[in-house]
């Protein structure tokens, strides 16, 4: 059974940072591309970054850019996203996602088979 067990979420203050990590488990975790989604309250699920599985090239969302790390672990099936600089507006349930993706898809939630249950991030001084 594949599980991915995202932690780190937490209250931070306008410009404080958090690291989100992501533990997999019951899949071949190099050979799936992974991401980072989140979601507002009354908002659609949103891409915030990905990496692929086989070039290791992270994409990220335009608002997150500079400010967002993504790397992946594959010895420790581990995702993880760095963020510094958060603003409100990046405040949300942070999900992780494993697919087998394209670069075409990989910033479609339709694309991943497998979800984590998401962390809560929250931005507010």
């Amino acid at each position: 059974q594949v599980q991915l067990a995202e932690s780190g979420g937490d209250l931070v203050q306008p410009g404080g940072s958090l690291t989100l990590s992501c533990v997999a488990s019951g899949l071949t975790f190099r050979g799936y591309g992974l991401a980072w989604f989140r979601q507002a309250p009354g908002k659609e699920r949103e891409f915030v970054a990905a990496i692929k599985a086989t070039s290791g090239n992270v994409y990220y969302e335009d608002s997150v850019k500079g400010r967002f790390t993504m790397s992946r672990d594959n010895a420790k099936n581990t995702v993880t996203l760095q963020m510094n600089s958060l603003k409100p507006d990046d405040a949300a349930v942070y999900y992780c996602a494993a697919g087998r993706v394209i670069s075409s898809s990989l910033r479609f939630p339709a694309s991943y088979y497998y979800w984590g249950q998401g962390t809560q991030v929250t931005v507010s001084s």
